[in-house]
């Protein structure tokens, strides 16, 4: 049977409409290659309204052609970037930094997904002169990779603690959108206003064909040094204008915001209607567009005869389930109803 409307990933969901009519758009005539083409110019410009005047940006394909060149620009091959154990850097991107960068990728232990200063500790201590790769970033993911969000205090506090210790702080934008949207906050007042120094700003979970962009923050040093990184990096786009005018639309009239609130509007509609169904325990905060739940095996396996989610930690099992811009209120009602009827059926021998 095809499966109904995913609830898997927002990487599955389609291009929305206005930014699909971007593309169109800019698909008149010729425009010069790598970016020197009115549309980039635009989306440059929009970013920088809405992070400020000294943000400097540069786009990628997808989201690990983003961290990958972000933190490149910035790290020597003895240093290292310490993320939570948890991290996209660490646990999905196939270890492409460390070959890339030589770098290396240091996973802490937290809770729940959330880096705080103390936790870093014992990092900042460690090592012995040559023999230990030396700390130079962190990275972190907002909203986690459990989404739940980082409250404002939290990155502050992170970014004064980082900047203290004479490190960069590099977020992970993949869903900042709908962080930004759950917070009732502009993306600069959760990134740069706390201190943030560079972010990976997401673009092909809210809407876009495909493209993420890398901002820097009043940082020229580590922002020239990005240029050369993102072509050997292989994320110098030749018809640059097809990412940089999907770009230009998302930030026009705020579409991004619209995308975001929607996708997570869908993912409190959905909790609300699985909340107390019996079988099911949802066990982390539904803060954006993600629910993480506990559910029984043989449920799960009914569900998916029609619904494509994925089961994000076989043990317990816990799946994750996420909405997106195009995600509808009839798809989130038919699979509640499909999830009520999974748990309530009984196991047959």
């Amino acid at each position: 049977m095809q499966p109904s409307r995913s609830f898997a990933s927002d990487n599955n969901a389609p291009i929305a409409p206005e930014i699909l009519q971007a593309i169109v758009d800019a698909n008149e005539g010729d425009a010069v290659g790598y970016g020197d083409d009115p549309w980039t110019l635009r989306a440059r410009e929009r970013f920088q309204t809405a992070f400020g005047p000294d943000t400097l940006v540069f786009f990628t394909f997808n989201g690990t052609g983003a961290n990958v060149a972000a933190l490149s620009s910035v790290l020597r091959p003895w240093e290292a970037v310490l993320c939570p154990q948890t991290a996209h850097l660490q646990t999905d991107e196939c270890g492409a930094f460390e070959r890339f960068s030589g770098s290396k990728v240091i996973p802490v232990a937290t809770k729940r997904g959330k880096l705080h200063p103390l936790d870093l500790e014992p990092y900042l201590r460690a090592g012995h002169g040559v023999h230990f790769p030396q700390p130079r970033a962190i990275s972190i993911s907002q909203p986690t990779e459990f989404g739940e969000i980082y409250q404002l205090g939290e990155i502050a506090e992170l970014c004064d603690y980082a900047h203290g210790h004479g490190l960069f702080v590099h977020v992970d934008g993949a869903r900042i959108a709908n962080a930004a949207a759950a917070l009732g906050r502009t993306p600069r007042e959760i990134t740069v206003e706390l201190g943030v120094d560079c972010l990976s700003f997401g673009g092909t979970k809210n809407g876009l064909m495909l493209g993420e962009a890398v901002c820097f923050f009043a940082d020229e040093t580590h922002a020239l040094a990005a240029a050369f990184v993102q072509k050997q990096a292989m994320q110098l786009a030749s018809k640059m204008r097809y990412i940089s005018a999907q770009f230009d639309a998302l930030l026009e009239n705020d579409r991004w915001l619209r995308y975001a609130s929607h996708a997570n509007a869908m993912a409190r509609r959905l909790h609300e209607r699985i909340v107390d169904v019996s079988g099911v325990r949802i066990n982390r905060s539904v803060d954006c567009n993600a629910i993480f739940a506990v559910v029984q095996r043989d449920a799960i396996e009914r569900l998916q005869r029609e619904f494509f989610f994925y089961v994000f930690d076989e043990g317990p099992p816990e799946v994750r389930c996420i909405t997106h811009s195009a995600t509808t209120e009839n798809d989130v009602d038919r699979f509640a109803a499909a999830v009520r009827t999974a748990c309530a059926a009984e196991v047959v021998p």
